[in-house]
């Protein structure tokens, strides 16, 4: 009796890693074995990136609202820790775009809380 292989399903997943790898350079592209290992490394870097995201915004929202803050004469530090004894709850994302794109409702928003 001959070998049954499953050609359908093996090619399939073969052409799903290759097709991912698509825009690769060299072999990378087209050879399977070695595919299917850079695929692999670019979805480990894919997940770890999308957790870096999240820091690296809280990290510029933070540098943004310290700059708007330092203009009106307190640090971020103080800012916050007055933001939150008035019970004003602001995220810092929403925070930093007042203090980028309307900075006299951020420096009112700073003289209430002063």
């Amino acid at each position: 009796m001959p070998r049954s292989v499953n050609a359908v399903a093996s090619r399939a997943r073969r052409k799903r890693i290759l097709d991912q790898a698509k825009g690769f350079y060299g072999k990378r592209k087209n050879v399977y074995t070695v595919a299917k290992n850079i695929v692999e490394k670019g979805l480990t870097y894919s997940y770890v990136g999308r957790k870096l995201k999240k820091r690296e915004y809280r990290q510029l929202w933070i540098a943004r609202i310290n700059a708007g803050v330092r203009a009106e004469g307190l640090t971020y530090s103080q800012f916050i820790h007055k933001l939150n004894e008035k019970g004003i709850e602001l995220n810092r994302k929403v925070l930093a775009d007042l203090a980028m794109n309307n900075p006299e409702s951020f420096k009112a928003l700073v003289d209430s809380v002063k």
